[in-house]
């Protein structure tokens, strides 16, 4: 069985995010998004219900399954026998510091990783961006799926 991993934050779930991991599904038998702990950050949105909203998102691949992880995405992949990580690049200035994390990670354990570039559409789209429009009321019906515009607004209600 094919296996790779989609790593990030998705904090929250971007049509570009869903972009990549679509295209994934389609190359490998198992695709996972490992949503990132990250302990000294805090999200917009809690770690579950950031899997919850990644979860009905991409219920239409039968083949991706969405699981969280903190420490080193080498590990996971070894947890899970995962040799290939899929990374979506936007610019350049992405490649930059993807290319020495890929290195990083083929030489601690041997994971390859595998850029595809960003569909055009969605080149300067980021979750940092999203949040900043959504925060000042603009509507980001179109970068996000529907789900996270909804979570978006409950979340930044002002009263």
């Amino acid at each position: 069985m094919r296996r790779a991993v989609c790593p990030g934050s998705f904090d929250p779930i971007t049509n570009g995010h869903l972009d990549i991991i679509a295209r994934a599904s389609r190359l490998y038998d198992e695709v996972y998004v490992a949503v990132m702990i990250n302990k000294s950050k805090k999200g917009l949105f809690e770690i579950d219900q950031r899997i919850q909203l990644i979860r009905e998102v991409t219920s239409e691949y039968a083949n991706v399954r969405v699981e969280s992880f903190h420490g080193l995405l080498v590990d996971f992949c070894k947890q899970r026998d995962i040799p290939a990580i899929v990374k979506g690049l936007r610019a350049v200035s992405d490649f930059d510091y993807e290319l020495q994390m890929a290195q990083m990670n083929n030489g601690l354990t041997g994971v390859e990783t595998l850029f595809v570039p960003t569909n055009p559409t969605y080149s300067f789209l980021s979750s940092s961006l999203v949040k900043e429009v959504a925060a000042w009321g603009g509507d980001v019906s179109h970068l996000v799926p529907p789900q996270v515009v909804e979570a978006l607004n409950k979340r930044l209600a002002r009263d």
